[in-house]
């Protein structure tokens, strides 16, 4: 096996004494996980960043056997966790993402949609340019693994182009996040939407 693609770094775990595990989400190749010798060294642990664009090289004797992956960067998102409100949108997408995603199967619009996501957080000079685009890409997220909601269901932020306020963006977070939890999220609920609660708690007193 051996693989060299563009990925968006999701989640880091350490490994011995000097590695780390890294899954990462590929478009044409799905989430990926490898084994970074030296992933816990001062050079190479800034590159693992959930949300860090990356060109990923992963090899393997057998396609069971975990990978050996070394990585260079290409985007860096380390400004955006010096900021509360945006480290706390990524950590949550990222946490999301890896948590819901089988491994080695393609979701190219997924991994559009993440990129387009990480890319509005960003860009946007406030919470309220970013906060509905999370809630759209959890929708995708859903649909993606066969959840989808109905059109009808669905609140008008959701639905139209028009700017919402943020009472309508909180009922269209809290429709998704329901949705999420009984779901996908099942046997993770705990861990995974502990990132999701501290988010939207931390952007209703934002705006209170």
């Amino acid at each position: 096996m051996h693989l060299r693609v563009e990925a968006l770094i999701l989640a880091i775990r350490h490994h011995g004494e000097h590695g780390a595990i890294v899954r990462a989400l590929t478009a044409e190749h799905g989430l990926q996980a490898g084994y970074v010798r030296g992933g816990r060294s001062t050079r190479i642990r800034p590159i693992l960043q959930p949300a860090n664009r990356v060109i990923g090289e992963w090899r393997a004797r057998t396609d069971d056997q975990l990978a050996s992956l070394t990585v260079e960067l290409v985007t860096s998102r380390a400004p955006l966790y010096a900021e509360p409100l945006p480290a706390l949108a990524l950590e949550w997408v990222t946490t999301l993402t890896a948590a819901a995603l089988p491994e080695a199967q393609p979701y190219p619009r997924l991994y559009a949609a993440l990129d387009g996501t990480i890319g509005v957080i960003a860009a946007a000079p406030a919470a309220r340019g970013w906060a509905l685009a999370l809630a759209r890409y959890e929708l995708l997220v859903l649909a993606e693994l066969g959840y989808g909601l109905e059109r009808d269901m669905l609140p008008p932020a959701l639905t139209t182009g028009v700017a919402p306020e943020w009472d309508e963006i909180f009922e269209a977070l809290a429709l998704t996040g329901d949705a999420l939890e009984a779901s996908i999220l099942v046997d993770r609920r705990a861990v995974t939407l502990a990132a999701r609660t501290r988010l939207v708690e931390r952007l209703k007193r934002a705006v209170a």
